[in-house]
């Protein structure tokens, strides 16, 4: 083998050389890429509002195929997907109601174009005369909550923006007036908002006229408190049967619980003898 033939070969060996290690710093860097986008998702932020019909966070998660197809649907462009940097689970929709809530479309298009069913179609129909008909009432994207103190309506000023801008205006918002002790005058008119009958859908939040929004939509699960089984309305037999329905059969009881009031009372008795 000549010099020639030899410097070739070298050159040769060089290039693949240089070709795997262009090869393998392509790959760290994808790796690296997968990697942050899953710390991304690990790290997600719970504030995070979702599009009508949307199943439960963790079930969501793992239906959703991130297809977009939602957001392309969604008239208004107030969907958006997930991208790196948003401290959400990349390629999932979502929506920030201060700046395009939810305009509760009555055929509700993001919802039946979903491939999965992460959107559920029933959650958000109901049945009349025998026919299932998409009913955007029935959504459940997260609640609002008014700040009280940041409200300027529990200042005594009179606004009721986030009132009239409500969709389902005296059900899921209305106003409470009550007597101004401040200036003997004026009436407050206080926004309350029922968690039964409102969808999340931002527009009360988007239309509030302070500089940060005082009433807010958040997710169900930060937003609404539980009763339990231990609070009953003896007046409401629906509440009756709530009761029944979240009865355990297991009951967990202690040496402390299987004493009654009256046991206590003579322990109390003793020990002053």
């Amino acid at each position: 083998m000549n010099n020639l033939e030899s410097n070739k070969m070298i050159i040769s060996e060089r290039r693949k050389f240089l070709s795997l290690m262009a090869q393998s710093v392509g790959l760290s860097a994808l790796g690296g890429m997968v990697w942050m986008g899953y710390l991304e998702e690990a790290k997600a932020a719970p504030l995070i509002l979702r599009p009508p019909g949307a199943l439960k966070e963790p079930d969501f998660l793992r239906m959703c195929i991130k297809c977009g197809q939602c957001v392309q649907a969604c008239p208004y462009d107030t969907l958006m997907l997930a991208k790196p940097g948003d401290t959400k689970p990349m390629g999932t929709p979502f929506f920030i109601p201060r700046e395009i809530p939810c305009y509760m479309c009555t055929d509700i298009p993001c919802v039946p174009v979903c491939p999965t069913g992460a959107l559920d179609e029933k959650s958000v129909s109901k049945i009349e005369e025998g026919n299932k008909e998409l009913d955007i009432t029935k959504a459940k994207m997260g609640l609002a909550v008014v700040d009280t103190e940041s409200c300027i309506a529990f200042w005594g000023i009179q606004c009721d923006a986030c009132y009239r801008a409500c969709p389902i205006m005296d059900s899921a918002i209305t106003l409470e007036y009550r007597r101004n002790t401040r200036t003997g005058k004026h009436a407050y008119l206080i926004p309350i908002v029922s968690s039964l009958t409102c969808t999340g859908c931002g527009l009360c939040e988007r239309a509030c006229v302070t500089e940060k929004a005082a009433i807010r939509v958040l997710p169900l699960e930060l937003a609404q408190g539980a009763i339990g089984a231990h609070y009953i309305k003896g007046w409401d037999k629906a509440d009756e049967k709530r009761v029944e329905e979240t009865k355990s059969d297991v009951t967990t009881r202690t040496k402390r619980s299987e004493k009654s009031a009256q046991d206590y009372l003579n322990a109390d008795e003793e020990l002053f003898k």
